[in-house]
């Protein structure tokens, strides 16, 4: 199994900068009186696809050599990774198929099809997903680029820290959702390197907590298919994302889905930004413990803003 570098991120760093947003670090006053600590949003809903998740996939799409290339690239995905994953196919001119849950939000799918992704849809699990995947695959021959177990996906998740740190003046913690892992373990890959004193937390929704519950038992516990508002974070970790989890997380904390709707609503007034319910985990674990991060620089990764204005959380 091969865990990427450091210097793997700095390779895919410069590969998709001419590909990618350099995104902006947002504050605000409120949310910082609020929570007691000072807060900094990176704001990776602002990427063209409208998630951090593009970094990893222009990253693998763009490091394929012009043979492997031909046949195009092939992914299973909720959503915001078979977006991008569409988005970098496109700006290379080659094919893109995506297996997605019947239920991934429809705001979603039409990004990918608008990308020129090609969608075949599975049952909501993990297993239905690998399973269609297989045989999508099997039928296309494109280079599998996973999710978030991928060292070419994982290098590219890290470009999002190493700028993070650029762009302020010393962090205390990181923030991050955490479904499979993905951008955990690109934040673990840098910051391990470049700033190893900053704390890395993970925030994940309490109705899909397998990697809480994994990070606690010291082995990776995976649900097959757990239901959340963040529909972003219900895939279990895998063996390269569990080694950056075990060996560089400081804690992985829960919220519930009210508590998440919650942090979502105060992020849309306060911070005027969308973002989808699976970003606003890590300001719903903030607020449940204030005590935990108060007085802390505090950075937050807001990976991503696709959302279905059709289907909002609060609207009955």
């Amino acid at each position: 199994m091969y865990i990427p570098t450091y210097q793997d991120m700095l390779d895919a760093h410069a590969r998709i900068a001419p590909h990618i947003v350099r995104t902006p670090v947002m504050t605000s006053a409120y949310l910082n009186e609020l929570t007691g600590a000072e807060l900094f949003f990176k704001c990776e809903n602002f990427q063209t696809p409208g998630a951090f998740k593009v970094r990893g996939a222009t990253n693998a799409v763009f490091g394929l050599d012009d043979e492997q290339a031909k046949a195009g690239v092939a992914t299973h995905s909720s959503g915001n990774h078979a977006s991008c994953l569409s988005y970098a196919a496109m700006l290379r001119s080659i094919p893109c198929n995506v297996v997605m849950p019947k239920t991934a939000p429809q705001a979603k799918k039409e990004t990918v099809r608008r990308y020129g992704g090609k969608i075949t849809e599975c049952e909501p699990s993990t297993s239905s997903r690998e399973e269609t995947f297989a045989r999508v695959q099997a039928e296309t021959g494109g280079d599998f680029v996973h999710p978030y177990n991928d060292p070419r996906v994982i290098a590219g998740q890290g470009t999002c820290s190493k700028e993070f740190m650029e762009q302020t003046d010393g962090l205390d913690m990181m923030v991050a959702p955490i479904g499979g892992g993905g951008m955990i373990s690109g934040t673990c890959l840098t910051l391990s390197t470049l700033a190893p004193e900053v704390q890395i937390i993970a925030a994940e929704p309490e109705q899909a907590d397998d990697a809480y519950r994994s990070f606690k038992a010291g082995h990776i516990i995976a649900d097959d298919a757990p239901k959340t508002i963040a529909d972003g974070l219900l895939v279990p970790l895998k063996d390269r994302t569990w080694h950056f989890v075990s060996n560089h997380v400081t804690d992985i904390q829960t919220a519930s889905d009210a508590e998440i709707i919650d942090a979502m609503k105060l992020t849309w007034k306060h911070l005027r930004i969308v973002m989808e319910a699976s970003c606003a985990v890590p300001l719903a674990i903030i607020l449940k413990n204030r005590d935990f991060f108060a007085g802390k620089r505090v950075g937050v990764i807001v990976t991503g803003g696709n959302v279905d204005l059709d289907t909002l959380p609060w609207i009955k």
